[in-house]
């Protein structure tokens, strides 16, 4: 994936699980070196019960257990250094030692164990997200492509927004498309129309038929399958042909945000005269799409997205700038344009995003041939 895509654990993690590993050491430290220091009347050795404790969090039960042992031996060593008839009390707090123990180690094997089912479940995940979403080249053709992709749901890898390009005979056909709703049945219904675009994007003749086929396919799918609710959601997507012998760029929207031209400094949306409904919908209307073309030349930027991006809100409410914002980035380099793009989202609304987020930048560099 494109760095601008899915985040992965970075540097900070590893150091809050490598301080979490050397915190129960750290306790047992404090606690005898404050224990032997301060007058008699003066207890800290109680406090050695949360050693074990701390270490279910980060160690293995045999390392859990092992750090309870230790501090069992410490808190024998506190308790002859004090001096007197020790046994007693000894005895008293060694046995809580060894039940805090004990619990430690059991909590640490249910962690170990869901640690485990989380690691083949997250490898699961990143084997299906390479089918689905599949990661972009970063050139295609005379084309350059980059990806922001972020999905709403905490840690997951895959949501209701879907992206494609492939190369075909004489052109670059590209498609961006959010689907109705969230949840797994929108990542049911994304699969879907990933499989009849890639089924049918070599075969179509124009952006219409494809479009045909979209719809087709989730109605087969429907047949297939009566009781998903993946056939009776709908989806808005845009389709792009980039032709190879003309500097023109070609587009079909299915009630899908325009996406931005950004030729020179100037930037505009695309004009629709006369939009398609959403796939699933087009039986709604007569069925028929209109093809719009706009030059396309050397130095031009298009910039597709979803509403997770257009829609993003500030504590006022107000909806994000996008126009604006390009506008003001006309010298930005496009490789690090969507991850500016997503830094600015992240600081205008204030907080993760709420839905979905993917913008797809089609470049065409000045030096193509």
């Amino acid at each position: 994936m494109p760095a601008a895509g899915p985040r992965s654990p970075g540097t900070a993690t590893r150091t809050q699980f490598n301080v979490g590993r050397a915190l129960p050491f750290l306790v047992l430290f404090l606690t005898a070196l404050a224990d032997v220091l301060t007058p008699g009347q003066e207890r800290f050795d109680r406090l050695l019960v949360a050693a074990p404790a701390l270490a279910a969090v980060t160690w293995s039960v045999r390392g859990t257990l092992g750090i309870g042992l230790l501090t069992m031996a410490v808190r024998v060593l506190l308790g002859f250094n004090r001096g007197g008839d020790p046994l007693p009390e000894l005895l008293a707090s060694e046995t809580v030692l060894a039940v805090v123990t004990a619990a430690a180690a059991w909590i640490s094997r249910v962690r170990t164990r869901y640690e485990r089912d989380l690691r083949e479940l997250t490898a699961v995940a990143e084997v299906v997200q390479r089918v689905v979403l599949r990661p972009l080249p970063r050139r295609l053709g005379r084309f350059e492509l980059h990806l922001l992709y972020v999905a709403a749901a905490a840690k997951a890898r895959i949501g209701g927004d879907f992206y494609e390009a492939v190369k075909v005979p004489g052109a670059v056909r590209v498609m961006l498309g959010d689907v109705q709703g969230k949840g797994l049945g929108a990542v049911e219904t994304a699969s879907v129309l990933l499989g009849a675009f890639r089924a049918a994007v070599h075969e179509a003749g124009d952006l219409a038929v494809l479009a045909d086929r979209l719809d087709e396919g989730l109605v087969r799918y429907g047949a297939w399958d009566p009781d998903s609710d993946a056939a009776e959601r709908f989806a808005t997507v845009v389709l792009v042909e980039l032709p190879d012998d003309r500097d023109v760029v070609r587009l079909l929207s299915c009630g899908h945000p325009a996406p931005l031209l950004q030729h020179g400094g100037g930037v505009e949306p695309v004009r629709f005269t006369d939009p398609s409904l959403p796939v699933n919908l087009a039986g709604l209307a007569d069925g028929r799409h209109r093809i719009e073309e706009a030059p396309f030349g050397p130095g031009d930027r298009l910039l597709l997205y979803t509403d997770g991006v257009s829609e993003t809100r500030d504590r006022a409410g107000t909806f994000y700038p996008l126009e604006a914002r390009l506008r003001s980035w006309d010298r930005e380099p496009s490789a690090g344009l969507l991850e500016l793009l997503h830094c600015d989202l992240t600081a205008y609304g204030g907080k993760g995003p709420d839905d979905d987020v993917a913008a797809l930048l089609v470049v065409r560099p000045p030096d193509a041939p």
